[in-house]
């Protein structure tokens, strides 16, 4: 736990459900002031979020909205300084991916993907990054990668590019915004255990497979995600910037090589 987040203000894009549920909930825990994010209108799992984050000691507050919409960002940001007067954290965490083989992809589906998870994290910095610089406040940004950002992933040809946008987009903030004291950071998850990928995990046989490819042999929890989040927008982090943090278990250090293979 991090004393320093208590009373943080924290917007988490895409949070009602998997990595940006684990998210809010932690952030809670710190007894941060969050900002819920969320896309489907009446969407019935905010009001329980909400009420979580209050029994841990934190406070929330749920804002609707399609982070593919200029107007929806400006929007989230200026909720959450009207409710607690700031912004310390912007956590970019809203996303999608669909399985489509690349010569069947079509635009539109194309589109959509970089849309939400590229265009939809840049919008995210810029606002935020605007009102850092403007009230002189040293805050953290949070942008959520994937392996993908490196490993090739055919048949997501669309998702695997808007991750590595993701990656040099994050890195060129950084490398912009340190002299005024702003941490941009990426984190990159492996396969962890969300709805998102309830169907593959509950075959035995998809799930077997995809564990032979994290070297520590077991796919991760929502939770390890939202640990590593928190402590990049901790102090102890403080003088990190421009990173991927991956939280994967090893995938990405070519499980295929283990035990001295290859």
């Amino acid at each position: 736990m991090y004393p320093e987040l208590k009373d943080k203000v924290v917007i988490i894009t895409g949070a009602s459900t998997g990595l940006g549920k684990a998210m809010a909930i932690r952030f809670g825990k710190e007894k941060s002031k969050i900002v819920i994010n969320y896309f489907k209108k009446d969407d019935p799992a905010v009001e329980g979020i909400i009420q979580q984050i209050n029994e841990l000691g934190g406070d929330a507050i749920a804002v609707q909205g399609d982070v593919t919409k200029e107007q929806d960002v400006k929007k989230l940001v200026q909720e959450a300084v009207s409710k607690f007067g700031r912004l310390d954290v912007m956590i970019n965490n809203a996303g999608m991916e669909n399985e489509v083989p690349s010569e069947d992809l079509t635009l539109d589906d194309w589109n959509k993907v970089i849309a939400t998870n590229l265009t939809g994290a840049f919008l995210g910095c810029r606002e935020a990054i605007d009102y850092m610089i403007a009230n002189d406040i040293k805050g953290s940004v949070i942008n959520m990668s994937s392996v993908h950002e490196m490993i090739p992933w055919p048949h997501f040809v669309h998702y695997a590019a808007s991750k590595g946008g993701i990656k040099l987009m994050s890195e060129t903030l950084a490398l912009e915004f340190a002299p005024k004291g702003i941490r941009v950071n990426s984190i990159g998850p492996g396969a962890i255990d969300t709805p998102i990928n309830a169907e593959k995990f509950a075959d035995p046989k998809l799930k077997a497979g995809v564990e032979e490819l994290i070297p520590m042999g077991y796919i991760g929890k929502p939770e390890q995600i939202a640990a590593a989040a928190a402590w990049l927008a901790s102090d102890e982090a403080s003088y990190v910037t421009g990173i991927t943090l991956f939280a994967d278990g090893g995938m990405t250090k070519y499980p295929g090589f283990q035990a001295g293979r290859g």
